[in-house]
């Protein structure tokens, strides 16, 4: 399914979920023209996303540093790999020049790129005890599923 046909969906537990209430999306550089309708979520949606994530959540704690590395790597290939196209599409729906667009969508793509390196990252430490004996260890976790709202003038690099 291609850009044109999910653009009235939202992409959950990887499937395309249509929705019945949708907006139009319009350009805000010539506003007669309309880019096409996004599907609007309600708090049944946004729960129906959060079991899905939730679900999904053990398997990506589960996988290895490198499985973890290799997504996002992977991630911010395919963004790079289409950039020109993102950006064309960014230029239009946020009304950002071109060059400014397609370095935003470039710029997504090094932010996977980077925390794909960080994937493969030990991080702990190590630190002095007050009591004689005791080590000291800390380790990071993940906090889990998270929601976001993010900036509406950055909508790639930002949520990347």
């Amino acid at each position: 399914m291609d850009y044109a046909e999910t653009i009235g969906a939202h992409y959950i537990d990887g499937n395309w979920v249509e929705d019945s209430d949708h907006s139009q999306n319009i350009n805000p550089s010539n506003t007669e023209d309309i880019i096409g309708r996004f599907a609007r979520g309600d708090a049944g949606r946004v729960d129906q996303a959060v079991v899905a994530a939730a679900e999904a959540q053990p398997g990506w704690a589960d996988a290895s540093p490198q499985i973890r590395h290799d997504v996002l790597e992977k991630a911010g290939a395919l963004i790079m790999t289409r950039k020109d196209e993102l950006g064309r599409l960014l230029a239009r729906e946020e009304g950002k020049t071109l060059a400014e667009a397609v370095g935003e969508t470039i710029r997504a793509a090094q932010i996977f790129k980077f925390f794909a390196g960080e994937a493969l990252r030990n991080l702990g430490d190590a630190v002095a005890s007050v009591r004689p004996g005791v080590d000291v260890m800390m380790e990071r976790e993940a906090v889990g599923i998270i929601g976001l709202i993010t900036p509406w003038n950055f909508p790639i690099a930002i949520p990347a």
